[in-house]
């Protein structure tokens, strides 16, 4: 029984992950071109698990929550480093 439900939970957490993923992934969102965060410049993943957000049909990654902050308070600020 105990085994049944851990399972049911697994497959609810692995399908809620792949929800996840398909919404980066959106028709008409250009993906994010960089391994760094566009704030600090340090290797996403370095600090956990990378924060994604869109902005403006654009896939933004960034290092932590702190940062993704920093870059709502200034967006072109920002997303000049990705042309």
């Amino acid at each position: 029984m105990k085994r049944k439900t851990f399972l049911r939970g697994f497959a609810a957490s692995i399908a809620s992950l792949a929800l996840v993923s398909c919404a980066a992934t959106a028709p008409g969102v250009k993906p994010y071109p960089s391994d760094k965060c566009i704030v600090t410049g340090n290797k996403l993943g370095s600090m956990g698990p990378p924060v994604t957000q869109v902005y403006q049909g654009q896939e933004v990654k960034f290092c932590c929550q702190p940062c993704a902050n920093k870059f709502d308070a200034n967006p072109d600020k920002y997303l000049s480093k990705l042309n």
